[in-house]
């Protein structure tokens, strides 16, 4: 544990960062699960509204510096191409 009490706030806003990062990257995994159901049940509204909530949230986080932009790239990649099975 750190003695300088600048280096005690480091720590604490690190902890708080990691929080929501960890958080972004949870919910980008629950809406990927929720888009491949969407996706297996054959429903395309459901599809289309999901998928937007996941490009959304992956920019956000890519923005964010949650996740690097390269992985967002190719997790919207992956989406696309899920939902172009769907349509098809």
């Amino acid at each position: 544990m750190p003695n300088i009490k600048q280096q005690k706030k480091r720590v604490l806003i690190a902890v708080r960062q990691r929080d929501e990062n960890l958080r972004y990257r949870s919910t980008i995994r629950t809406l990927t699960k929720r888009l491949e159901s969407a996706v297996a049940a054959g429903e395309s509204d459901l599809v289309a509204t999901e998928h937007l909530a996941l490009v959304r949230l992956i920019d956000k986080s890519a923005s964010n510096g949650s996740i690097h932009k390269n992985t967002a790239g190719r997790k919207k990649a992956q989406a696309a191409r899920l939902v172009a099975t769907a349509a098809a």
